[in-house]
């Protein structure tokens, strides 16, 4: 037998031993996550337990007096500079339900949950936070970077929803993931595109966080650390709105 038949003759082996491992490794993360069923008023925020966030529940962390404007119905960030807006308070277990939309094509925000106290008080202008961040993109930003590397599709993130630790925060991810295993892609694709209102509720409890996209739970991740701190919301190049914005502190 030849060195080229043996080689033949393992490959498919060699897949096949891949496809367990791939599928007992979906197998371990599946039972870790269990299933939660949301009624159609816990979606959208409403019931009890439930309360608006508005101007008096957030502070300015590193942008400038006008990047966010509170208006009647909306909060409105105009992207610039990068920084963040974070709540008054930190939190442990709750959720977190709000609207978004970009005003521009490719527009790039995001949603920080449990942003560690020191960390974030000593942002810089520029500078983003540590934590878990549900991301906020229109679809336009992927097709850019399709045109910028020649027709390839991003195979690291996605527009749909990815949740992802940032700086030192930890996360097991929900599967599908990204080729890092650090970022949970989404298992549907439900985004709106600009200037399209897209609905997020964001369940975070006992360390596990929870995407919902337009009422379908699509991503997430288990044994977050830390497990505590702030809510921030992005800013970041691009002018976005923000409404509807709720909150359900959990016992």
């Amino acid at each position: 037998m030849t060195a080229n038949a043996n080689y033949r003759e393992k490959t498919p082996m060699k897949r096949l031993t891949l496809l367990a491992l791939a599928l007992l490794t979906s197998a371990a993360f599946a039972e870790d996550k269990k299933k939660i069923t949301l009624s159609k008023d816990e979606l959208k925020g409403v019931g009890k337990g439930w309360r608006a966030m508005d101007k008096d529940d957030f502070v300015n962390v590193n942008c400038d007096k006008d990047t966010w404007q509170w208006k009647t119905d909306l909060l409105h960030c105009t992207g610039k500079p990068v920084g963040v807006l974070r709540s008054k308070k930190q939190y442990t277990n709750f959720s977190l339900v709000l609207e978004w939309r970009h005003l521009k094509y490719a527009g790039n925000s995001g949603v920080f949950v449990w942003a560690p106290e020191g960390p974030l008080m000593k942002l810089k202008r520029n500078q983003l936070p540590q934590g878990i961040e549900a991301q906020v993109l229109d679809h336009g930003y992927a097709e850019n970077w399709s045109k910028k590397n020649k027709g390839k599709k991003p195979n690291w993130f996605t527009t749909n929803g990815d949740v992802f630790p940032t700086g030192k925060s930890k996360m097991k991810p929900f599967p599908p993931f990204a080729p890092n295993k650090r970022r949970s892609f989404p298992s549907k694709n439900t985004t709106k595109g600009s200037p399209n209102w897209n609905h997020y509720h964001i369940r975070c409890v006992d360390g596990e966080i929870r995407l919902w996209v337009n009422g379908v739970e699509v991503s997430g991740g288990s044994n977050c650390e830390p497990a505590t701190g702030y809510i921030c919301l992005e800013s970041e190049g691009s002018p976005i709105d923000f409404k509807n914005i709720r909150i359900r502190v959990h016992k």
